[in-house]
């Protein structure tokens, strides 16, 4: 086993007793004003060393509270300059929907355990004006945080308010100063991960090269809603109505960002039920700098967020004491898995489907790649690789939107394809702010 350092985020409504959502309002408006008060004075490029206590000393909150603010600010800014190139929007200059309020345990808020299990809260709302109640949400997370509470070796961190879904709620920072993960070294189960623009292809196997079990778990929806926020903001921009812009950049982040959580925690439920597992991805660092299919092609691939998966599953592992690595992609998807060929060529595969132009070896590509990732793992810990012929059927799961089923799919009609499916039914939720987007967008293509 080894220590790591692990934070997880928890989300509570808020039962107010004194004070009010107004009050939360307020704060919410002032987190906003120091926001944008820190970016225009960027845009008259003042150095960030002198922003912080311009802002700071002219704000309604307390000092801490505003300077965290602040820090927020200023990081959204250096995302921006980090992934500039890599064609990342810049932030808004000026934003008129409320912006969270940032605040340390202890200074802008505090959180009261009390006898019966339940937690008070006090927020400053503005500077002199507090906010008090009681928490509510999940027994999960009242059970994490009552252990940040009791045990030294956890502790209470950051927390912001934030309105959603006409709800007041705070999300709470925990962190586990010396969280043990097992070593990659003592895993019996390499799982391969092979990401994808719309699937993740797991291959468990053992050391001895037999494969356990796979899975491809697609997630068609998120490519093709990327797809129509990108056309609605190249119309927008077309008709040069680009007062919406930041609000689909926002709705585009928050639908990927909560697909690929419920994404990764799906993969960590199918590794967990094997044992001492270690999860194996391909190492992404340098991909973009090798990709140039073109303009198009370019630009959907640059901009898919495949290392944002591979952390969320890092991440979310880690907190079932299951370890990470990765390993150099070249040619995983391009070689044959057959130890006896192992013949390596582009044409192998077409889209979906694998088949090896010297031994004839066919498979679900995704699924070859993640079997090809648990071999370079292999090779590079023990410079060997496990005889293997064949492997077993592959499972498909899909992630799709609630609506009529039994049509065909990808692979042709379900009972035809080989391939056994399962279908998750998903709630589609979109926002108000959403529709009006598409009602604008229409507008502009009209």
């Amino acid at each position: 086993m080894q220590s790591s350092t692990l934070t997880q985020t928890l989300s509570f409504g808020l039962d107010i007793h004194s004070g009010s959502g107004d009050d939360l309002q307020r704060g919410c408006l002032e987190a906003r004003r120091i926001r944008n008060e820190t970016n225009r004075l960027d845009r008259h490029n003042r150095d960030w060393e002198d922003i912080k206590p311009v802002v700071v000393d002219n704000a309604n909150h307390v000092k801490n509270t505003s300077q965290l603010i602040v820090e927020k600010a200023l990081g959204e800014l250096e995302t921006y300059h980090d992934n500039k190139d890599e064609g990342w929007g810049r932030p808004y200059p000026y934003i008129d929907e409320l912006y969270p309020i940032v605040m340390n345990h202890g200074e802008g808020y505090r959180l009261f355990l009390e006898d019966d299990n339940t937690v008070r809260f006090r927020i400053t709302a503005t500077r002199g004006t507090h906010v008090k109640g009681e928490l509510c949400g999940s027994p999960d997370h009242f059970d994490r945080l009552q252990t940040a509470f009791n045990d030294d070796e956890w502790r209470v961190g950051r927390a912001e308010v934030v309105e959603k879904h006409d709800e007041w709620r705070l999300h709470v920072t925990v962190t586990h100063e010396t969280h043990q993960v097992a070593s990659k070294h003592d895993a019996d189960t390499i799982v391969g991960v092979d990401v994808n623009e719309d699937c993740i292809a797991l291959a468990a196997m053992r050391r001895d090269g037999d494969v356990k079990d796979s899975v491809v778990i697609e997630y068609p929806s998120v490519k093709e809603q990327r797809h129509e926020y990108f056309t609605t903001r190249k119309r927008m921009q077309t008709a040069g109505q680009t007062g919406f812009e930041s609000v689909v950049q926002t709705e585009e982040r928050d639908y990927v960002q909560d697909a690929l959580h419920k994404v990764s925690r799906q993969v960590v439920e199918w590794v967990s039920q094997f044992s001492a597992p270690v999860v194996v991805f391909e190492d992404l660092k340098d991909m973009r700098d090798s990709i140039d299919y073109g303009t198009r092609m370019n630009r959907r691939l640059h901009s898919l967020p495949f290392a944002a998966l591979q952390e969320m599953v890092s991440y979310k592992a880690a907190w079932n004491e299951i370890p990470a690595d990765k390993v150099d992609p070249e040619y995983t998807c391009q070689r044959c898995p057959r130890t006896e060929c192992h013949h390596t060529e582009r044409g192998n595969r077409h889209k979906k489907r694998f088949k090896c132009r010297q031994c004839g070896f066919q498979d679900h590509a995704d699924r070859k790649a993640a079997v090809c990732v648990v071999q370079e793992w292999l090779d590079e810990q023990y410079g060997n690789v496990p005889s293997l012929e064949t492997l077993p059927r592959v499972w498909t799961v899909r992630r799709a939107a609630s609506g009529a089923g039994g049509g065909p799919d990808s692979h042709g009609p379900s009972s035809g394809s080989g391939v056994h499916r399962h279908g998750t039914s998903a709630r589609d939720s979109q926002s108000r702010a959403r529709e009006e987007l598409k009602s604008v967008a229409s507008a502009v293509q009209d």
